[in-house]
């Protein structure tokens, strides 16, 4: 009996500390090289998690907790293999030059993620096409859906960025690529989103329906409802401080909720917001 026991929880650490939420930026620069950042929640009690890393080259890697202490990990192909320790959030970062490619003028970033990712194009970008419906666009960074996403971009000739308010060539630079990012947004998403149409007010019984189809603990359905009772929108803390949960079970639970398609999280300046995704 002693034997199986054993035998169970040797079978079951694995499955527990390969479990966690992430978030991914990719920063292009103009050379082609791109930042690439992963922010990672680990699931309680993981001791370790296996990360697989974009990209075949990375330069200048570093992987730490959230105060920067650099934690323990060995690299196997494309994966990192992270000793977890005391740490509550893992952060990796990295430069790789396989992401993009360029043909004539344009460029092309091409990545496969099993999250939504947000892109930073260099300045002076203008976007000539994506693989699909942007799930953010704001100033200076597009939000992709997860799955295997292209945006693709041309570089203004202008290189120089200048500081103050006399700075034509960055306003100009600025200008023509916002103006690109708005015509990509309307052809995806049509007129009435650029011009701010007020979303319609979220239907509760078809919602409820859909909730019913995913598996949810006691928290996501709690949360989910709270929301739902708020007229479909909520900041993170409010949600957190009403639940009683603490702030990193909270950000893996709302990246959880994201990934189901139930919630969409809005980046604010100061905090994060919670909407219902209908």
């Amino acid at each position: 009996m002693k034997k199986a026991l054993i035998l169970l929880v040797l079978i079951f650490i694995p499955l527990v500390s390969a479990q966690y939420t992430y978030d991914l930026t990719l920063t292009v620069y103009r050379d082609g090289y791109v930042k690439v950042d992963y922010q990672i929640a680990p699931e309680d009690f993981a001791s370790q998690i296996d990360v697989p890393l974009i990209g075949s080259h990375y330069e200048d890697l570093f992987i730490t907790d959230e105060n920067g202490n650099p934690l323990q990990y060995t690299l196997d192909k494309n994966h990192a293999v992270i000793n977890v320790g005391g740490a509550q959030i893992v952060e990796i970062s990295y430069y790789t030059p396989d992401l993009t490619a360029k043909e004539g003028l344009v460029w092309t970033l091409s990545i496969e993620s099993y999250v939504p990712f947000k892109v930073i194009l260099p300045n002076g970008s203008t976007v000539v096409d994506l693989s699909d419906i942007p799930l953010e666009i704001s100033e200076g960074s597009i939000t992709m859906p997860s799955g295997n996403q292209s945006v693709s971009y041309y570089l203004s000739s202008g290189t120089t960025i200048q500081t103050g308010s006399g700075s034509s060539n960055s306003s100009s630079i600025y200008m023509l690529g916002a103006i690109g990012l708005l015509i990509v947004a309307a052809i995806f998403i049509g007129m009435k989103f650029i011009k701010g149409e007020k979303k319609k007010p979220i239907n509760r019984e078809a919602f409820l329906k859909k909730m019913e189809r995913f598996d949810l603990n006691d928290d996501e359905r709690r949360a989910l409802l709270y929301i739902l009772d708020k007229g479909g929108r909520a900041s993170q803390a409010e949600v957190r401080n009403t639940l009683g949960i603490p702030k990193t079970t909270a950000w893996r639970m709302f990246n959880r909720l994201e990934n189901y398609g139930l919630v969409k999280i809005v980046k604010g300046a100061k905090e994060n917001w919670v909407e219902l995704k209908p």
